[in-house]
């Protein structure tokens, strides 16, 4: 092998086992890169946006919100850490080791995970306040929310440690892949469990809890149509917690779209590999899901876009601001 050849590759001194360098960045290319790259940025930013709302207004602090704040740091660590890694990775050969590209991975789907705990989460949360409102407060307060959340956050990195990492450890050594390439190769078993636990039964669930919703907010708006008043609970339905109910399932719908792609090869029986190379636009689409929550909450929330004001204006750097009306 001539110097040029060599050149092209990742590691020149391992001829046999080096894989080859991408290509260089045509302009279309590039165009799209720096497009992923905006994305990545306004998605850290918008969610950024979020935490510092719900975190420092005390007006915003609910129940709700607070899985909303959960929602929003799992989507925020995917515009800080998964973005940006998965735009280098493309770019150039992956020099960081195994180790790294384990915690790589690793952290991606701690992060996949804890969203989707996180939106079944809010899905129980808008089941309880649609459909048994007298009892709401009582069972769904700060601290067990707060409880919630720690757990959501704690069973995701022990599921994917135990399970998922240790799968790619066994399955590192024997897999066949060039060096400069960042590949994570996961075993049939690995596979169903994954697919059965943090996608089948989620899905069941959250799917469940919102058509209930769905069938008593119907309800509701059928009996106050006909100013019928009915002995039911769904008659003390606030307002306020109809309109979280739509605007949460919104966001738990354009979740479910840009998931559905990520786990359709499970479904269909076959493999995940995760690598430099491929299911590039099924990742993406995953990841774009993180830029959309703060969106929809921009378009269905006015205490989203008044915090925002207050926060791009510095309003809150003035004393007691965390004591705001913002609602």
């Amino acid at each position: 092998m001539d110097a040029a050849e060599r050149d092209e590759l990742c590691f020149p001194q391992l001829v046999n086992s080096s894989c080859r360098k991408p290509p260089a960045l045509q302009s279309t290319t590039l165009l799209v890169h720096v497009l992923l790259s905006f994305v990545s940025v306004l998605t850290t930013a918008l969610n950024m946006l979020v935490i510092i709302s719900i975190s420092h207004f005390r007006q915003l602090q609910s129940p709700t919100n607070l899985l909303v704040l959960s929602l929003a740091v799992s989507d925020f660590l995917v515009g800080l850490v998964l973005m940006p890694a998965d735009i280098i990775s493309t770019k150039s050969c992956w020099y960081l080791g195994n180790a790294l590209c384990t915690l790589y991975h690793i952290v991606g789907f701690i992060i996949t995970s804890s969203s989707i705990i996180n939106i079944v989460l809010i899905s129980i949360d808008r089941y309880l306040a649609i459909c048994d409102p007298l009892h709401y407060p009582s069972r769904v307060t700060l601290d067990r929310t707060k409880v919630s959340v720690c757990l959501c956050w704690i069973c995701s990195c022990i599921y994917n440690t135990t399970l998922i990492l240790i799968s790619f450890l066994r399955q590192s050594d024997s897999h066949s892949s060039c060096k400069g390439e960042c590949v994570v190769v996961l075993n049939n078993i690995t596979v169903t469990v994954d697919f059965v636990l943090t996608f089948s039964v989620s899905i069941t669930v959250i799917i469940i809890l919102y058509l209930r919703v769905f069938v008593v907010a119907v309800s509701q708006a059928r009996a106050m149509r006909s100013h019928i008043a009915a002995h039911q609970h769904s008659s003390t339905i606030n307002k306020s917690e109809l309109k979280a109910a739509k605007t949460l399932g919104v966001v738990v719908v354009v979740f479910l779209i840009c998931l559905c792609p990520y786990y359709a090869p499970s479904f269909m029986g076959e493999g995940v590999e995760e690598s430099t190379s491929s299911s590039s636009f099924v990742d993406f689409l995953v990841h774009l899901n993180s830029c959309m929550n703060p969106l929809i909450y921009a378009m269905f929330y006015p205490w989203f876009r008044k915090s925002i004001k207050l926060i791009v204006t510095l309003e809150i750097l003035k004393p007691n601001s965390c004591h705001a009306k913002i609602m």
